[in-house]
């Protein structure tokens, strides 16, 4: 504790610890640390290395109903959460996961044992450049992304400080939107209409709802029923998850709703058809969404230079935690795209927080919380909330959870 002490002092210092000295042209620049801080820079935390490393399996009780999107059934089963913990050599744990943690993610762990904690780009480099072929995509940017946040989150403690803080606070304030809107048995365009509303009594301003499993005109009358009920109060966006096989299919039904000012149209087409999401992005009045299912920023790089999308949905464990989400998003500001990352508020909100060119943060609602109690809400008013004043990420799950839901 004592060091942990002074390492917040140093910390809070800033600038204000270094004295430089102009000097003339052609010599060094040299900085020196004033000589009452020597102690306290001394005394300071340098080092931070694993000590440790579980994986934390929950398990709740209560089975989830079977919903799809275009592509994809879930649900029907119990729902799970899996975390990733790292204890340090400074007793510091580090928590990250929810989703995707599995024992591919334990071996990234064994790669950085012996690194410093505190040298994030370092780290991440070693993981991802050190010892490994083939390109690390799919499973192994998944674990990648898992374990670098989870150092963020031990920085995070260390620095005692939320992440977004670390990183550099560009907002106080964030904008949210609900994901919904699935289809289910026997689910009518009433049933839908209810549930879009129950988002917006909860304080939502901007919800989601799926498309592109129906034919193009019910899921245009679909999307117009919930537009025609909410639209003074909130705005729909739509998701179509990669469901249509061909632009045109995309086009043709992204004109039969172009008249309701949809906040966004989300992946119409296959993740590698890129050159068929700029033709839908060319023909739409509607911001096209892209980058769910890519990987790093060089998948962030062939979306842009494609022009493919409008706005960028990286997945921020699939792009590679929140260092290479860092360099996501100043790829894409280079070309004044924004970013929207896809997947876990928990995880995102330090990432939309931190960068200014972040758009929304996507949230789950109410109802998801029924089954999932690690999905723990924060407090919004008027579709906008907070930037966590948590020390890290805030992704550790609560004890008697654990005790109650281990597997």
């Amino acid at each position: 504790m004592k060091q942990r002490r002074a390492f917040l002092r140093n910390i809070g210092l800033g600038a204000g610890a270094l004295i430089t000295t102009p000097v003339l042209a052609g010599q060094r620049y040299t900085s020196t640390v004033d000589p009452s801080l020597a102690s306290s820079v001394k005394d300071a935390i340098q080092f931070i290395s694993v000590k440790d490393v579980e994986i934390v399996k929950l398990r709740f009780p209560n089975k989830t109903p079977v919903t799809w999107n275009a592509i994809k059934k879930s649900g029907g089963g119990y729902p799970s959460s899996s975390f990733l913990k790292i204890t340090t050599n400074e007793g510091i744990t580090g928590w990250s996961g929810m989703k995707g943690v599995s024992s591919t993610t334990l071996g990234y762990v064994k790669k950085i044992k012996g690194l410093n904690l505190l040298n994030t780009e370092q780290v991440w480099h070693h993981m991802f450049f050190h010892d490994r072929k083939p390109v690390a995509k799919g499973q192994e940017i998944h674990a990648i992304g898992s374990v670098d946040l989870c150092v963020w989150d031990i920085v995070g403690k260390a620095l005692g400080l939320p992440v977004h803080k670390v990183l550099g606070n560009f907002r106080e304030k964030i904008p949210v939107y609900a994901a919904g809107g699935y289809y289910a048995e026997g689910k009518t365009n009433a049933d839908l209409v209810k549930e879009m509303e129950s988002y917006v009594k909860e304080g939502y301003k901007v919800v989601k709802m799926k498309v592109g499993y129906l034919k193009a005109k019910e899921d245009a009358q679909r999307v117009r029923d919930v537009v025609n009920a909410i639209g003074k109060d909130a705005r729909v966006m739509v998701d179509a998850n990669n469901g249509y096989d061909t632009a045109y299919e995309a086009i043709r039904f992204g004109k039969m709703v172009e008249d309701l000012d949809l906040y966004w149209f989300e992946e119409p087409v296959a993740p590698d058809d890129w050159r068929g999401n700029a033709e839908v992005r060319e023909e739409l009045n509607i911001p096209i969404v892209a980058g769910e299912n890519e990987y790093t920023r060089w998948g962030a790089r062939d979306l842009v230079e494609n022009h493919s999308c409008d706005i960028v949905n990286i997945d921020t464990i699939k792009g590679g935690g929140l260092t290479e989400m860092r360099k996501i998003a100043a790829l894409c500001s280079a070309y004044h795209i924004e970013i929207a990352p896809h997947g876990y508020s928990h995880m995102n909100v330090h990432a939309v927080a931190s960068l200014p060119n972040a758009k929304i943060l996507e949230t789950y609602p109410a109802k998801a919380r029924d089954f999932n109690p690690t999905l723990e809400p924060f407090p919004m008013k008027d579709g906008m909330i907070e930037a966590p004043s948590i020390v890290g990420l805030g992704m550790e799950p609560d004890p008697a959870l654990v005790k109650k839901y281990r597997v």
